[in-house]
């Protein structure tokens, strides 16, 4: 089932048909652009740190360690998904559903409080993609917590601030970015 963004008790104006069925949502990323993982309270991470290597552990060093548990955590994006899925659109984690995605209505912007983790949604699901069909990116926390996608060069993209930047302004597009990110 999916989930609502943090901290939501009812359905925001706006966004009841795309909403519909979801359940609270853990408090995940916060939607500004200083994203960190060691600041969110998502219980089952915090139990899976634990058991990974004791209390204290930060989630940089965890999902280093399990680099397909980080990809699999970032890719869910619910919220995007849903949103996509009321439009008729199947997210396939591919660049052509980017493109799909910036041909939608941009709806989301009505709502202030869905409009910053719709970003950030679209932020995790374009690294997704990346990760996905990119040969050698992958995901990288940093032991602070700030979630970027490493690139073979070293380069690293800040894909969260830039969902944000598309779900606000939309520009620049996501197949753009993708576009540019598999030329170099």
């Amino acid at each position: 089932v999916p989930t609502a963004p943090c901290g939501t008790s009812k359905t925001p104006p706006g966004a009841e048909q795309a909403m519909s069925g979801l359940r609270p949502r853990a408090c995940g990323l916060p939607a500004s652009g200083g994203a960190t993982l060691d600041g969110m309270h998502i219980p089952f991470l915090d139990k899976w740190r634990e058991r990974q290597s004791g209390p204290g552990r930060s989630a940089a060093a965890v999902f280093e360690d399990h680099p397909d548990a980080a990809a699999d955590l970032f890719a869910e994006c619910e919220l995007l998904r849903s949103h996509a899925q009321v439009a008729g659109l199947e997210l396939d984690d591919t660049p052509a559903s980017l493109a799909a995605l910036d041909q939608l209505l941009p709806r989301w912007r009505d709502d202030p409080e869905v409009l910053p983790w719709l970003g950030n949604d679209a932020g995790l699901y374009l690294g997704t993609v990346v990760v996905r069909t990119v040969p050698g990116a992958r995901w990288h926390v940093w032991p602070g917590g700030r979630v970027v996608v490493r690139l073979p060069s070293g380069r690293e993209l800040h894909v969260v601030e830039a969902g944000v930047e598309w779900a606000v302004h939309g520009a620049p597009e996501l197949s753009q970015m993708y576009a540019e990110i598999s030329e170099g």
